[in-house]
């Protein structure tokens, strides 16, 4: 501390100073000391500053030789984490200790380039690896205030602490930092040093660079940033968690606006452009260190990780593996918009169930923690409840915002509005609720507890378009398109028609809708299989039967074929054999399989019978562009994609399931306005799982809903009411810009008239007739066979046709 200055004759506080001896004799005067001493110390001075400089000087030299080498720097090879992209190049997925993307210098914003240097050293490129004029500025404004107030660390004297050197504060450390950045000046250019400093700087949230940093705090690439978000990063090297625009927003725009002030001074930005930042919205990321992403794939992008930990092992996290997928954008953000409307869509159907937990609204702590520790799961927040007034109910959310919800943002908890209602659904101060914002208007609703599923595949490549295995991979991260395994429904129907087709089944051949008893074996009771609709409804074509998804016919197709070679032709698709049971139940879908296995075997259909592996990765190249793998597409017929079934078995069963959606269970469907669409229900039994798997030329998609736990989804909740919404939202997007093309009737088809009450070919040329296909070895039977085959089902030893001979499939006991 300076010591106040005496002015002659006044004492420290100003007032008149009693001389001293008053009223005593006055003593002799003595000369003067003081001007005497000013040399002996400005001499001292000078010989201990001398004496500063040689010790400086001689550590200098002792520390140099022990500088670590500058490989670090030079050959700059930082730890990478493994990031995952889809097909257009988007980032998906970033896994690794440090959050670091790399970006050049050349290919650094110019108003980055201004805001760092105008926030850490204006005067980089003027000075050497010391700023002189800024430790004196410092010194002297340090001295000013009675202490540090203000660093006089260069950007390379940074970059040689971040590199080498730990972050406390010793005068040996400060030694050892200037010397190394002589040393680093000495070896790269001044934009080089800029560039290993852009990107290794630590911002907080585990983001080393600037261009991780602004994937975490405003979920974007750093070009795509505006002035004012520049700004606030630029301001984060001083203090990383202090002005971290997360947690402490009010200190981040104090930061901001001081290096926008610092880029006004310099000439960087005009008054009209600093004006503008300041006004200028942030729009930062919701969530304390979550990377955000303009298309959402973490189920997809965790089976990546998976895969490449396995290859590479711990290594994938640190050297800058850069994946490549073949999942689509649009495809992608439209299958979990479908997934998750339609989850929302399907918990409603149940009403409300309550709060899902309640906190003291006294107690601001722990309201805060209570909403810190419930994060959005698929774009619902959380929020909780401060008030009930007949004008509607407010709320504050996690960023502590107050909202209002009032009129039909309250229609789905109305019942826990009520005075009657029970404890447990009752909506009152200090309720945890969920808020869902539709059209610009905020509902409260509630977290869904259904799951749900959707991966699609183009059918000649096995590349998957798109891939969610839940409904938020941030609240639950099983991923029910590779792990779940649920039993499929009546969407296994169309492999056991297809073993029928292999032996001479149209869709034109009759088979008869009537009671049917099986007798499983001795001590066992007889199975009666059943219709959904509880009915029999006689003679139908095969086509129709598959259509209405009639239970009864398709277990006489079943019996007909056999339940080892149906068995045996279904695993063909890609189904696992031991997932099959040996029972005509297998027909009603009494396995159990993933959408993923569903979406492979369905591509044989579409892809006109060849079974193709589905595949994730197309690419993987190093951290300097090397590329280590890339996916080559397997000829159709070769091992690697082999025919399974014939052409014509494809397209017969194509039409059959395109009938499904023209006049079937998939009816809804319709509404795409596609004729080449085609697709089977599923619905398991008590309706605990949902299914709808369809496809057309280039995507085969499979939807799936249902409860980790299986139990019901409730009565009447079908494939066509749960699952088949949740495919139609999907592929209304998946189909844009495509054609409509029709299937093309394959060689091995022909099409012949035949009368359609017993499915004969039709001699009479006035007789009702209609056209339908047929395998080219298997043309339907003339209409004189038709008494004998119907005889022939009478006999108590052979109650069903034995195929390959087309025709009637009859009724039995």
């Amino acid at each position: 501390m300076t010591e106040p200055t005496l002015e002659p004759g006044k004492g420290a506080g100003g007032a008149p100073k009693k001389p001293p001896g008053a009223g005593k004799p006055a003593p002799r005067k003595r000369a003067a000391a003081g001007p005497r001493r000013w040399p002996a110390v400005l001499l001292g001075l000078v010989l201990l500053g001398a004496a500063g400089l040689l010790l400086l000087a001689y550590g200098a030299v002792l520390l140099w030789p022990r500088l670590p080498d500058l490989n670090e720097v030079t050959d700059y090879r930082p730890d990478l984490p493994l990031r995952i992209y889809t097909a257009q190049g988007t980032l998906i997925g970033e896994f690794g200790v440090q959050r670091r993307a790399v970006i050049p210098y050349d290919k650094v914003p110019l108003q980055l380039k201004q805001a760092v240097l105008a926030a850490e050293d204006s005067r980089f490129f003027e000075h050497g690896a010391i700023d002189f004029a800024g430790v004196a500025r410092a010194a002297l404004a340090d001295f000013g205030a009675g202490g540090a107030v203000q660093g006089a660390s260069t950007l390379t004297m940074q970059v040689a602490r971040d590199f080498y050197l730990s972050p406390e504060k010793t005068p040996l450390r400060k030694l050892v930092e200037t010397l190394l950045a002589y040393k680093i000046e000495n070896t790269l250019s001044k934009e080089q040093i800029f560039d290993r400093y852009i990107n290794q700087v630590y911002l907080g949230q585990r983001a080393y660079g600037f261009a991780a940093a602004a994937q975490v705090y405003f979920g974007k690439p750093v070009t795509e940033l505006s002035l004012a978000q520049f700004a606030v990063l630029a301001g984060l090297p001083q203090a990383p968690s202090a002005y971290n625009p997360q947690t402490n927003l009010k200190l981040a725009v104090w930061r901001q606006h001081y290096v926008l002030g610092r880029m006004l001074a310099l000439g960087d930005i005009t008054r009209a452009q600093y004006e503008q930042a300041l006004a200028a919205p942030l729009n930062v990321a919701s969530g304390q260190g979550v990377l955000h992403y303009s298309v959402q794939a973490d189920f997809a992008a965790e089976t990546v990780r998976r895969i490449m930990v396995a290859r590479f092992g711990e290594s994938a996290y640190t050297d800058g593996y850069r994946v490549t997928t073949t999942l689509l954008d649009r495809d992608q953000n439209a299958a979990t918009a479908a997934v998750r409307a339609g989850v929302i869509s399907y918990d409603r159907r149940g009403g409300w169930r309550g709060p899902e937990g309640h906190v003291a609204i006294d107690d601001a702590a722990a309201v805060r923690a209570a909403l810190k520790n419930r994060p959005v799961v698929g774009g619902l927040h959380a929020a909780v409840v401060l008030d009930v007034t007949p004008g509607g109910v407010q709320l504050l959310n996690r960023s502590g915002e107050q909202i209002t919800v009032a009129g039909a943002g309250l229609d789905f908890c109305r019942a826990g509005l009520s005075p009657r209602a029970p404890q447990a659904r009752r909506l009152q101060r200090g309720a945890i609720v969920r808020l869902r914002q539709l059209d610009g208007h905020w509902q409260i609703t509630q977290l869904p507890q259904v799951q749900s599923a959707l991966v699609s595949m183009q059918p000649s490549t096995g590349a998957v378009q798109a891939w969610v295995g839940g409904f938020d991979f941030a609240h639950e991260k099983f991923d029910h398109v590779n792990q779940a395994y649920r039993q499929p429904g009546s969407s296994f129907k169309p492999f056991i028609y297809s073993a029928a087709v292999a032996l001479g089944l149209a869709p034109s051949t009759i088979i008869d809708d009537a009671p049917l008893s099986i007798n499983p074996g001795p001590g066992q009771p007889l199975w009666q299989p059943r219709n959904y609709e509880g009915r029999f409804e006689g003679r139908m074509p095969a086509s129709t039967a598959l259509a209405k998804s009639d239970n009864v016919a398709a277990v006489r197709v079943v019996l007909a074929v056999g339940v080892p070679y149906a068995r045996l032709h279904a695993s063909q698709f890609g189904l696992p054999l031991q997932q099959i049971p040996p029972y005509p139940t297998m027909v009603l879908g009494a396995g159990s399989f993933s959408p993923l296995q569903m979406a492979r075997a369905y591509s044989v259909f579409a892809s006109g019978g060849y079974l193709v592996q589905p595949h994730l990765i197309t690419r993987v190249a190093d951290a300097r562009g090397r590329v280590l793998y890339r996916w080559s597409q397997p000829a159709l017929g070769s091992a690697d994609a082999p025919r399974i079934i014939s052409a014509g078995n494809a397209f017969l069963l194509t039409t059959m399931m395109q009938d499904v959606i023209r006049r079937g269970t998939g009816a809804a469907a319709r509404v795409l306005g596609r004729d080449e669409l085609a697709g089977k229900t599923g619905t398991t039994s008590s309706f605990r799982d949902a299914w709808f798997d369809g496809f057309d030329h280039n995507h085969v998609a499979i939807a799936w809903v249902g409860f980790d736990q299986p139990r019901s989804l409730g009565n009447g909740m079908q494939g066509a009411a749960v699952a088949l919404p949740i495919w139609i939202d999907y592929m209304r997007a998946a189909l844009q810009g495509s054609s409509n093309t029709p299937w093309a009737v394959p060689p091995d088809v022909v099409q012949l008239p035949i009368d359609p009450s017993t499915g004969f070919a039709s001699l009479s040329p006035g007789g009702s007739t209609q056209p339908s296909y047929f395998l080219q070895q298997y043309p339907p039977l003339d209409g004189s066979m038709a008494h004998a085959a119907g005889a022939r089902s009478n006999a108590a030893t052979a109650p069903f046709v034995v195929l390959p001979s087309p025709g009637i499939m009859p009724g039995g006991q």
